[in-house]
């Protein structure tokens, strides 16, 4: 299963400027590739591209060679899933029922959760460390239990492409570790691919094996974390002198500097 998004350009209302410009990436399976830049740079509408969810003016996406628009969004949603950074309010339903939501797209309109779905939005839960959380209503969970729970309805999906909006919103940082952990975990056993909209330069570089940096809609550098993540590439992408600390199990840290200091 492969994605990707062809001389893709595109705006929003009346804005005179584009959103995302010129952007063509290709995707392949069993990769976790990483989506870095400021605020504004287009990492959302990039995602929101490449899951169907947004047109675009120009250009495409496509979802294994096929145009992602002509997809029947049921079939798209059993090779795809998307997680969010932010919803809707939930309904007031409990983590479990939540969660079993992503197995719509394997059930008929009339039919019920067989003991197979059951046993796959458990391990959904298992993974995501929702399993004590299972019978609590999800209007009482906090912001940080409630995008777990949302990765694990995704996860529900048994998707072979997973796309997260910056998933590790609202994590404390043993969760945001773990929520990374779990994407490598699933990259390696599954051969998923994974595309992760993140602010977070260090779990980029420690968990994704690609990094595309965007800045004002364009693509900045695109290719391992030790190429793009460079004082110059991150300099450029978010308009301020940087350094990077390196090292063993260090990943990539960047410090912004005073300018003109060197």
């Amino acid at each position: 299963m492969n994605l990707g998004l062809a001389g893709v350009w595109l705006r929003y209302g009346a804005a005179s400027d584009w959103a995302v410009r010129d952007v063509s990436l290709e995707f392949e399976a069993g990769v976790h590739s990483a989506l870095l830049g400021p605020n504004g740079a287009g990492k959302s509408t990039v995602l929101r591209v490449l899951a169907g969810l947004r047109p675009c003016d120009r250009g495409s996406a496509h979802v294994n060679g096929r145009d992602s628009r002509e997809w029947p969004r049921r079939d798209l949603a059993r090779q795809m899933a998307f997680v969010a950074s932010t919803e809707e309010d939930a309904f007031p339903v409990r983590v479990r029922e939540y969660v079993g939501l992503g197995r719509n797209p394997y059930l008929g309109a009339f039919n019920p959760p067989t003991d197979a779905d059951r046993a796959v939005v458990a391990s959904a839960l298992d993974r995501t460390d929702m399993q004590g959380l299972a019978d609590r209503y999800v209007t009482n969970l906090s912001a940080g239990e409630l995008q777990r729970a949302r990765v694990a309805r995704a996860l529900a999906q048994e998707p072979s492409i997973l796309l997260l909006d910056e998933p590790t919103a609202h994590l404390d940082i043993g969760h945001e570790y773990a929520v990374f952990e779990l994407l490598s975990e699933l990259v390696a056993e599954l051969s998923l691919t994974v595309i992760s909209v993140t602010h977070n330069i260090n779990m980029a570089s420690r968990f994704a094996s690609r990094v595309v940096l965007l800045r004002e809609g364009a693509v900045v550098a695109d290719g391992p974390p030790p190429e793009v993540l460079t004082p110059e590439h991150l300099g450029t992408a978010y308009g301020w002198p940087v350094r990077t600390l390196t090292g063993d199990g260090l990943g990539c840290v960047a410090v912004p500097v005073a300018r003109g200091v060197e």
